[in-house]
């Protein structure tokens, strides 16, 4: 394809934190264009915020159905190419489904649905369809995170026996959903957030990066989830033990009532031979032990990389490479692929998290709070 890639965005208006981290991400690599939008769920303000996007006044549309059939008539050559949905979570699905089923290809955020089952139809309605569906996962995007998973995958570290991963954030360790912060308001609001809190926010994010960096699964899990905000329904703490597919064991923690704590997303891989430390507060270091060697420290442009760290590394070193350029690259990596599709070229191997790993976060959410409501007892995710 020797142009690039038209993107349409369905959320992401005036006020919306997500939706400018999208359009920034997107943007980094030169290789994607924002054409239009349906950035809110009023006519008038998704006008407004295609405006501030300069975009043309025809192209900012009043509702996602509006401008998937719209953009679905216009030519070839004018039409957006995939859309990326960036709302609240009980607006990922309908317009999901809707693009998928008019030859959209999707970016969605994540969890990818409410439920089990809609995770499930997307899932078919993609290998159906074959078009592609990216998820924005954003941390095992890093490049030490891929590094990671290449070291485990390389049988570097041995059999994997233990994983530990907290991601801890502290910004509701006060009521801010009643002083009218947007960003707390939906996310304690089970019909907006579904029946996940912190565990559907950041806990998918911690589940997602374990798999990713292991390349196991959770088999199942126990949950104790807690409620410590002064009238919130859903959760916002929780531990879990872990039980994987190969017969390790895991701890998790995640909570956003963990005062003083900004964004403390880290995990810990123990195997037979080595283990293996990354924080995400200081994305640029992965530590390595060794039984038998010193400790090493790997950072991006650094020696002794694997290829897939080497190209997830875009900045000069000693430069840290974070939140954005993690981002990023979901999306140049999700457009290599449909550019090769386009063009007719072989497919290169898929560098992003998929419909399947929605699919894998949605019963993750459902299966902790099961096991939270039998007060922690064990239950199998798959």
């Amino acid at each position: 394809m020797k142009r690039k890639l038209r993107m349409g965005m369905i959320g992401g208006g005036i006020g919306s934190f997500i939706g400018d981290v999208h359009r920034k991400a997107a943007a980094i690599d030169g290789m994607i264009e924002l054409v239009c939008g349906a950035f809110s769920s009023t006519a008038e303000k998704s006008k407004r915020s295609g405006e501030t996007l300069f975009l043309p006044p025809e192209r900012c549309y009043g509702s996602f159905e509006e401008m998937i059939q719209a953009e679905k008539v216009l030519p070839e050559g004018e039409r957006m190419d995939f859309v990326a949905i960036v709302t609240p979570n009980h607006m990922h699905f309908a317009p999901a489904k809707l693009a998928l089923e008019n030859g959209f290809h999707v970016v969605c955020d994540k969890p990818m649905t409410l439920t089990i089952e809609e995770a499930v139809e997307l899932e078919k309605l993609v290998q159906r369809s074959g078009l592609l569906f990216a998820l924005t996962h954003n941390y095992p995007n890093s490049p030490m995170t891929k590094q990671a998973r290449a070291m485990v995958n390389n049988g570097e570290l041995g059999n994997i026996r233990k994983v530990v991963v907290q991601y801890h954030q502290g910004w509701l360790s006060t009521a801010v959903e009643k002083s009218g912060q947007k960003q707390a308001a939906w996310r304690v609001d089970p019909k907006k957030s579904g029946i996940g809190g912190a565990l559907g926010d950041i806990g998918t994010h911690a589940e997602n990066l374990v798999e990713h960096v292991t390349g196991l699964q959770i088999s199942e899990l126990a949950a104790d989830l807690g409620r410590f905000g002064q009238g919130r329904v859903l959760d916002d703490d929780g531990n879990l033990l872990l039980r994987f597919n190969n017969g390790a064991k895991g701890i998790m923690s995640f909570s956003q009532i963990a005062t003083g704590e900004e964004n403390s997303l880290s995990i810990k891989v123990y195997g037979e031979k080595g283990s293996l430390e990354w924080h995400q507060e200081n994305p640029n270091a992965l530590i390595a032990r060794w039984l038998d060697k010193p400790k090493q420290v790997f950072t991006p442009n650094g020696n002794d990389l694997h290829p897939e760290a080497v190209a997830a590394s875009r900045i000069p070193s000693g430069h840290p490479e974070g939140y954005l350029e993690a981002f990023a690259n979901i999306y140049k990596n999700f457009a290599l692929h449909l550019s090769a599709r386009s063009e007719g070229k072989e497919e290169p191997t898929i560098q992003y998290p998929t419909v399947s790993d929605g699919v894998r976060g949605v019963k993750f959410i459902h299966v902790a709070v099961e096991s939270d409501k039998n007060n922690a007892s064990w239950v199998k995710m798959n």
